[in-house]
């Protein structure tokens, strides 16, 4: 395991934006965490009420937005226009090229994590869609999104992937997915937990290499976002 704290990730204020790296992007860079295979953006963004991104081209990447706080609202050149709330995700596959744009219509600031990850399907017809998301009040483990042949999931990804929403009641042991034959890498969105002996706080990033016997465990009721790459 490699423990990322939120601290020490790259950082940019735009004024507007304030935006956090777990991997290299835009102008920060660090040669140590390029990508992990196929997973090549993890953004931490803090969007300010009335802002947002104007609309801007992209193709060939698998796009998730989970909303932590607030709301985000997307408009696209195929004509698809929606509000994905907090708690709830958005993906786009830009495929073979898309124009967007995501602005925060909302009066308070919005938070979200931005994930990037590279196709295995180049060129696709694009699309977008968002989903809410209905929850147990329990701890649970749950696969959002998946690329994986035979998972009887309803977001699909282009990609040899999973997406993960875990969430721990306080003093609980956290169920992580079965990562024998994968490897991870998680964001803390709520909360604090134990992974081994290292105290890991919200915001904070851990990559769980191939293998690994991780044991976590909660220090109060925690959210953690994790994406699992086959």
């Amino acid at each position: 395991m490699k423990y990322y704290p939120f601290s020490k990730l790259g950082k940019s204020d735009y004024g507007w934006l304030k935006a956090n790296y777990h991997f290299s992007f835009n102008n920060y860079y660090d040669p140590k965490k390029v990508a992990i295979g196929p997973l090549c953006v993890w953004n931490d963004d803090e969007i300010q009420a009335g802002k947002g991104f104007p609309s801007h081209a992209h193709d060939n990447m698998e796009i998730i937005t989970y909303v932590r706080q607030g709301a985000i609202t997307h408009k696209d050149s195929m004509g698809n226009e929606g509000r994905t709330e907090a708690g709830s995700i958005q993906i786009m596959s830009a495929g073979s090229g898309v124009t967007h744009s995501e602005y925060n219509l909302e009066d308070e600031e919005t938070r979200l994590f931005q994930i990037w990850l590279r196709p295995d399907t180049l060129n696709v017809e694009p699309r977008w869609e968002h989903h809410v998301l209905h929850y147990s009040s329990g701890s649970h483990t749950e696969c959002l999104a998946s690329g994986i042949d035979g998972d009887d999931i309803s977001i699909r990804l282009y990609q040899k992937a999973r997406l993960w929403r875990i969430v721990t009641k306080k003093d609980e042991l956290v169920e992580l997915p079965d990562l024998s034959t994968s490897e991870a890498y998680a964001v803390v969105s709520s909360g604090q937990l134990m992974a081994g002996d290292v105290l890991v706080s919200a915001r904070d990033g851990l990559h769980i290499e191939k293998g690994d016997r991780l044991k976590m465990q909660s220090v109060d009721d925690i959210e953690l976002i994790l994406v699992e790459i086959g």
